[in-house]
């Protein structure tokens, strides 16, 4: 085909398109608006003909208790009758037997205005209502029932009154047969006919133009009634719209050919410079012969190849550009988990890419705050300038627009109105956003697009929306005025490689922390405790401080597993870890050792404190038991502590823990269930310092851990270290019930109550602050 044929047909395709589609559009819409109109017609008259027979039932329902409430119904009776408030009175006793019926009643049964279905089939001849006659006892004496005709004058009004056609069906059992109608003989077939293929009370239309819909019987509207209004679309409109679309393809034809012919030699020079673009020349122009659409569109095109050159330049370096960015964001990714480093680094190339003058990255923590993990170019961006204010940008989810990007998992971006009160982010005019969650998910994007993953609206594994980790936002894109689709697409790429670094650094401290706690009991493991005993021990070193050390062992534990089974010693090792951490300190660590061993590490503490907490520890697991599900009564265990304490039982962290594993067994031997304190090493020279009975404090309330000197033996031949003055030493070797003595001093109560952290006002004995730390102990 030629081009002449082809912008024919298109021009054709173009101008008929239009006008069967408006064509078959004013005949699908003014099918819809009769049908529409015809359909609230029926409904307002289905509505009015129920009020009409309610009313009636009312009626009726009032004349019935009028003649039952009465002493001589038969007068009442021939009253309401002779009134015309109804057309007949039946009056029952209790075994059904008519006592009185008022002269010239139609043929019963009655249609009870209580029936919702069709309960009998025939013709519907009266409408009654029916009420019970009782004695002033409250006995029942029988029934009483008012009943109206229904015959074609009674239709008829109702017809009159709704203003549509009524038709009354022969016991609504089937719409073929009918008892009185208001319909003319020429739609009256087709109308029954359309109402015997409808179900409910939908509307349908018959071959005659009539919307037909069927109501009753119901509660309170017993009669089964066809209602009809005629449609109200104009004769011959199908016919009149096929000529005025016969019509416009004749002038479309013409004019089509009209046009293509003037068209053609241009279109062919223009066809000629687009085949020398395609091929990559640039430099192909079009003579501009006209000042028309043609001469203009040649004159477009010359201007169009001369920005294409300059597009393809600016975006050559733009390739280069982005590409140095996402190899720094790959080596970054890749070399590091340092997340700050790597959320500048997508911050500073997502800036870079879009060309926008600021930006920041923000994180969901706990609270559900959103708060800036880096941002770039926000100085002097703040609504007010408030030198108090927070030094990082905080936003609630849910507020302001990074707020609802986070709180929705919309992308958003705009315009910020001068108007608009700030609500706490940096002020700016133009802003895009975009959220960003766990990887991992499928995305579907907005508009039926193709599916991408990693973006905003991702998904967990079971439908659910996944909870956003943070939002990436950028402020005031450079030369333009508002940011684009485009930047929205780059954004979203940056903003996945964010939910990588988040998620990455997530589970590689997941990872350390695994590898570092026990699984069943939540406390640290073996591993730990060994980088954790020598870092204690070269703090306690550096700064004169003590560091106690304390060795646990459940009593016969393997007869628990011997006897309940290891799922129930699972569970006496899990409630045991978590009375533990109930009676240490923040700064103290906890350790599961292996199998029924644990280990404690009391910073700040000596030998009386460290006495204190085992007592503790003991009564805590020996006053409880614990309870295990599927056996009648809880388990009784008790605990055996080892007590040993730097510098005194040892001068690194392995001997001041195998000192407390000796003490461990010393206990064991000494009947279990109580602690030992390891005995002090003899090769180190020790003396006794006298303690005035008033001695004070050190200023800062903490134990030392200072050269030891050397002190008289006591009987026995065992040297006392300055940390165990105070001790009593039925306390050091005797059962976990024999308790410090109270007037040992109020270093005991620095370690028995909730503030055991705190030095205690006398001083000398357990805990005090100590630097932040990480600890998994409570």
């Amino acid at each position: 085909m030629t081009l002449r044929g082809r912008l024919t047909a298109a021009f054709l395709v173009v101008v008929l398109g239009p006008v069967l589609l408006g064509a078959f559009f004013v005949a699908s819409t003014v099918t819809a608006v009769d049908r529409t109109r015809s359909t609230e017609r029926l409904a307002v008259a289905a509505s009015t003909v129920r009020t009409s027979v309610d009313a009636l039932c009312q009626q009726l329902r009032a004349a019935a208790d009028a003649v039952a409430l009465t002493g001589d119904p038969a007068v009442v009776a021939g009253q309401l009758v002779g009134r015309g408030l109804a057309a007949a009175v039946l009056i029952s006793d209790v075994s059904g037997r008519v006592t009185y019926a008022s002269p010239g009643a139609p043929t019963t049964p009655w249609r009870d205005c209580s029936e919702s279905t069709a309960a009998t089939s025939g013709p519907v001849r009266a409408l009654s209502a029916r009420v019970d006659r009782r004695d002033p006892a409250g006995t029942l004496l029988g029934s009483v029932a008012a009943a109206q005709l229904v015959d074609p004058a009674f239709v008829a009004r109702l017809a009159a009154v709704s203003g549509v056609a009524v038709t009354l069906l022969d016991g609504g059992a089937s719409a073929a047969r009918f008892t009185h109608t208001t319909e003319s003989r020429e739609v009256r077939d087709a109308v029954l006919s359309a109402a015997g293929h409808t179900t409910g009370e939908r509307v349908t239309e018959t071959t005659k133009g009539r919307y037909v819909r069927r109501i009753g019987p119901s509660a309170g509207q017993p009669l089964p009634l066809v209602l009809s209004v005629p449609s109200t679309r104009p004769p011959g409109l199908h016919v009149t719209l096929a000529g005025v679309v016969v019509l416009a393809g004749l002038l479309a034809v013409l004019t089509a050919w009209r046009l293509a012919r003037v068209t053609t030699r241009p279109l062919v020079e223009l066809a000629g410079a687009v085949d020398r673009v395609a091929h990559g020349d640039l430099t192909a122009r079009v003579p501009v012969r006209s000042r028309d659409e043609l001469g203009r569109l040649a004159a477009a095109f010359n201007r169009m190849t001369r920005e294409t050159g300059s597009y393809v330049a600016a975006l050559t370096s733009s390739r280069d550009q982005l590409r140095g960015h996402l190899a720094v964001l790959g080596d970054t990714l890749a070399s590091t988990h340092d997340l700050q480093r790597i959320l500048r680094v997508i911050l500073h190339s997502a800036i870079a890419a879009t060309g926008a003058r600021a930006g920041a990255v923000l994180l969901v923590e706990t609270g559900g705050v959103l708060v800036a993990q880096c941002s770039e170019g926000l100085d002097g961006r703040w609504p007010t300038p408030d030198p108090d204010g927070p030094p990082t940008l905080r936003v609630p989810v849910g507020v302001g627009v990074v707020g609802a990007v986070a709180a929705t998992g919309e992308p958003q971006r705009g315009r910020v109105e001068p108007t608009d009160v700030p609500t706490g982010e940096p002020s700016c005019r133009t802003y895009v956003a975009v959220p960003f969650a766990a990887p991992g998910g499928t995305t579907t994007m907005p508009g039926g697009g193709p599916t991408i993953t990693g973006d905003e609206r991702t998904v967990d594994e079971a439908g659910a929306p996944a909870v956003a980790l943070g939002v990436l936002a950028l402020y005031d894109r450079v030369g333009a005025d508002e940011f684009d689709d485009d930047d929205l697409v780059t954004l979203r790429t940056f903003a996945g490689h964010a939910a990588v670094a988040v998620e990455n650094v997530r589970v590689h401290e997941e990872a350390q922390r695994l590898s570092l706690t026990d699984p069943l009991t939540g406390l640290w493991n073996y591993r730990y405790l060994r980088e954790s005993i020598r870092r204690e021990v070269e703090r306690a070193s550096r700064f004169g401080r003590m560091l106690s050390v304390l060795a646990l062992d459940l009593d016969r534990f393997k007869d628990v597993n011997d006897t309940y089974g290891h799922a129930a010693g699972d569970t006496v090792l899990a409630e045991f870890a978590r009375r533990v951490r109930g009676e240490i300190r923040e700064v103290d660590l906890a350790f599961r050792q292996g199998g029924e061993e644990f280990v404690l590490l009391l910073p700040e503490t000596d030998a009386r404190g460290a006495a204190i907490v085992a007592e503790r520890l003991g009564a805590a697991v020996r006053e409880t038991p614990i309870a295990v599900e599927a056996y009648a009564g809880p388990i009784v265990v008790t605990v055996s502590v080892g007590i040993a304490v730097y510098p005194d039982h040892g001068s690194t962290g392995r001997e001041v823990l195998e000192a407390a594993d000796d003490a461990l067994y010393v206990a064991k031997a000494a009947g279990r269930d109580t602690y030992q304190v390891a005995e002090a090493r003899p090769d180190v020279p020790t003396r006794e310092i006298p303690v005035p009975a008033g001695a004070v404090s050190p200023p800062d309330g903490l134990p030392r851990a200072g050269r030891q000197v050397q002190v008289p033996r006591e009987p026995g031949g065992h040297a006392r270290s300055e940390s165990a003055v105070g001790v009593p030493e039925t306390n050091r070797s005797g059962p976990a019930h024999a308790r410090p003595d109270p007037d040992d001093g109020p270093a005991d109560a620095a370690r028995a109550g909730p503030d055991a952290a705190r030095p205690g006002p006398g001083g000398g004995a357990s805990s005090g602050p100590h630097p932040p730390r990480q600890s998994r102990g409570r």
